[in-house]
């Protein structure tokens, strides 16, 4: 039988009829209890629902409470990002109800996947606020609505991060199994991904035919969207007892950590079919290079620090960033993380916004026991990070900045008109966050209010929030008409934590988030 046979095959028992949730935490018995209430008819289900009782021994309820140490907002800044949420979210159910992404100056929808993307990224959010309505709302949706069958494209690794890693939080924070299932249905038509020569996964699949393949622009896939799924697919195969998610994605890990490197640093393009990288292609802890990194670590945290290769793996790549990539600039001295570009020949002093994770990672790093002086790097550019907001009079940070290093520079950042734009990004609130809960530095709640403002006064619009055009002008800030999955998934979920009176609302020992803001438990191995 084909592969795409095997897995259509699964998906199908996996299908759980929508009427019915198990709230239950044993695996286990979830199981049973699905494969149960799948022998029986629509009604009959609803009828056992209703009882909450199947052979007088298996409760089952309509709903599941939420988690069991989320209170909600403690303080004035909590409360005043939550009813941020509140205000984003009213605007998303207006005029977005279950699409990827809201528009709300136009007051419609934008879909990319057409898999609810702004919702499933919210689930956690929700239940980490307290909004146990809304969650509850939009588990709804994601029980009864949310199906992986329709025959359309979707991008590996960006429905890992968004929908797997969202669905799985989910579960965990929730103890609903309708969200493992869920997950798992989903993580299942995401495999023919790994159905290469190398291992190294196509970029794209579709989830109702399960054909994959490489981006329709290149041969190539980025490096670090092939190299940040890990998390989740381990996850589910920790959750589900099932190994060949985890297996499936570890290859690639293992694969990549053959391949010759540049002291550590990779390039940002690898082909799926040769298994190797692209010549002469950019080095970055920017786009398509990020969150290779990030993974590096997390992995190694998340499967109890027993992984050794991805410790040495990290380390030599922060040694490697030292060396190649960190520069100073004339005035100020403000510290940066820089590209080479043609393979590593040339530097460019040029740094995303998504740059802004690595203060956070580097911290996180040291608390697990790397190296204490990766700390001093990490506080040194998470100033960095802040001044690119603080350099504008919107406070909002640009997505790409550049530093100066001639000795006759009059200033030390500089934005480019078409780098002028703000997507309302993570990542500098998710390092102020991370750093906070470790040193508990209040300097970077203080921070993050600032920026926190800055979205407020310049991005909230009358249904919602959008990414605007030029943060370099307060009157003239071109609003995009778009609201961006992760500015509740991420950013203001950030935002929330960093502002808690208790560092440890969401301990960084009991949990790893994935790129996309999404918690999942650390194991022992």
């Amino acid at each position: 039988m084909e592969k795409s046979s095997l897995i259509s095959s699964e998906i199908k028992k996996l299908e759980v009829k929508p009427s019915v949730t198990a709230a239950l935490t044993n695996p286990t018995v979830q199981s049973q209890v699905i494969n149960e209430l799948d022998t029986l008819s629509k009604e009959d289900q609803t009828r056992k629902a209703e009882e909450n009782v199947i052979d007088n021994e298996i409760i089952v309820v309509k709903s599941s409470k939420l988690g069991k140490k989320f209170k909600g907002p403690g303080n004035k800044r909590q409360e005043s990002v939550v009813e941020a949420f509140k205000h984003a979210w009213k605007g998303y159910k207006t005029f977005a109800w279950g699409h990827d992404m809201l528009k709300p100056l136009s007051k419609s929808y934008h879909d990319w996947f057409s898999l609810g993307l702004t919702l499933v990224d919210a689930l956690d959010t929700m239940i980490i606020m307290n909004l146990e309505e809304n969650f509850l709302e939009a588990r709804d949706w994601v029980n009864q609505t949310l199906v992986f069958s329709n025959k359309k494209d979707v991008n590996l690794f960006e429905v890992t991060i968004r929908v797997l890693g969202g669905l799985l939080s989910a579960y965990h924070l929730s103890n609903d199994v309708m969200f493992l299932n869920k997950a798992t249905d989903l993580g299942t038509r995401l495999l023919p991904c790994f159905d290469t020569v190398s291992g190294v996964p196509h970029s794209d699949v579709n989830l109702g035919t399960l054909q994959a393949h490489s981006p329709k622009w290149s041969p190539d896939s980025s490096t670090s969207e092939v190299t940040t799924i890990q998390l989740e697919f381990r996850d589910l195969s920790r959750c589900t007892g099932d190994p060949k998610f985890e297996e499936s994605a570890a290859k690639v890990s293992a694969h990549v950590h053959q391949l010759e490197k540049t002291e550590g640093l990779v390039p940002i393009f690898i082909n799926a079919n040769t298994g190797n990288f692209r010549l002469y292609s950019t080095i970055t802890l920017g786009a398509r290079g990020d969150s290779y990194y990030e993974y590096l670590l997390k992995q190694w945290i998340q499967t109890g620090r027993t992984i050794d290769y991805l410790k040495e793996d990290y380390i030599e790549a922060i040694n490697g960033v030292q060396k190649l990539l960190v520069r100073r600039t004339t005035n100020k001295k403000l510290v940066f993380v820089g590209e080479l570009l043609s393979g590593g020949k040339d530097f460019k002093p040029k740094m995303d916004h998504l740059t802004c994770y690595l203060p956070g990672t580097l911290a996180l790093g040291v608390m697990y026991g790397m190296p204490k002086q990766h700390m001093d790097l990490a506080e040194e550019l998470l100033y960095t990070c802040y001044q690119t907001y603080a350099y504008q009079p919107t406070f909002l940070a640009p997505e790409i900045s550049y530093f100066n290093i001639q000795d006759n520079a009059q200033s030390d950042i500089y934005v480019k008109a078409n780098d002028a734009h703000n997507l309302l990004r993570p990542e500098f609130v998710e390092s102020l966050w991370v750093m906070y809960q470790i040193t508990g530095n209040t300097t970077y709640q203080d921070w993050g209010w600032q920026i926190f403002q800055g979205f407020e006064r310049y991005t909230k619009v009358e249904h919602g929030y959008t990414s605007i055009g030029n943060v370099k002008s307060t009157i003239k800030t071109r609003p995009k008409d778009i609201m961006e999955s992760f500015f509740l998934g991420e950013t203001l979920k950030y935002l929330y934590l960093l502002f808690s009176d208790d560092r440890n609302e969401l301990s960084l020992k009991e949990f790893v988030l994935n790129s996309e803001a999404h918690p999942l438990p650390i194991y022992n191995s």
